[in-house]
């Protein structure tokens, strides 16, 4: 599988599972007091986060970018939406 192509789909789960974070445990944790949805959720999204760092690595490699393109991917990455908006551009440029 193409190095880009990866990244993108790791992106969007990256996306999905920072939204779930911020949007369903968290509430679930403060209001509900169930902190274990937070501990799940934020271990699948601490694991998606450090192969989406290292796919944008590769990614930046793979497309010749420069740094700065490797720490926007970086900021994308810690903005709500921010990964949608990433994998959105790099779907269109590709």
């Amino acid at each position: 599988m193409n190095i880009v192509k990866l990244f993108r789909i790791i992106a969007l789960a990256e996306g999905v599972s920072f939204m779930v974070l911020l949007c369903i445990a968290m509430p679930l944790k403060y209001v509900a007091n169930m902190p274990e949805a937070v501990r799940i959720t934020g271990m699948l999204h601490g694991v998606l986060f450090i192969t989406y760092i290292i796919l944008a690595w590769e990614s930046m490699n793979k497309l010749n970018k420069t740094w700065s393109w490797f720490f926007i991917a970086v900021g994308y990455s810690v903005l709500p939406l921010g990964a949608f908006y990433l994998e959105k551009k790099l779907r269109n440029n590709i």
